[in-house]
């Protein structure tokens, strides 16, 4: 799961490139950036294993919302671009919307990373 949500906010950011370039996209832009930022940091916080789970969970809330309003303007303001917002809908954006959104309530686990010591009394 943390490199799948590593791997999809990578993937965002040469896509803010190419959009900046277009005129009117600054708003498009600060949001696919926001997406990315929330999905990196969640990937980073889940690396960090259990005891920083809270925070990657607030993380994965945030990437969720982000992303269903996402594909929710995409496919509302697509115009004759329709067919392709949806299929980014339905292909990518609700679908990591759904796997933040389980990881958020507390659908997915996570392994410690540093072992508990045992203490002698």
């Amino acid at each position: 799961m943390t490199g799948l949500l590593a791997a999809a906010g990578l993937v965002l950011l040469p896509w803010v490139l190419v959009l900046a370039q277009e005129p009117g996209s600054a708003g498009w832009v600060a949001l696919d950036l926001a997406e990315a930022g929330s999905l990196l940091g969640c990937a980073a916080l889940l690396r960090r294993g259990a005891g920083a789970l809270g925070a990657a969970r607030v993380a994965a809330g945030l990437a969720a919302a982000l992303l269903l309003v996402d594909a929710a303007v995409d496919v509302s303001t697509a115009g004759s671009a329709w067919a392709v917002a949806v299929a980014m809908a339905v292909g990518a954006e609700l679908p990591l919307a759904g796997l933040c959104t389980r990881l958020a309530v507390g659908g997915a686990r996570v392994a410690r990373t540093v072992p508990e010591l045992a203490l002698a009394a």
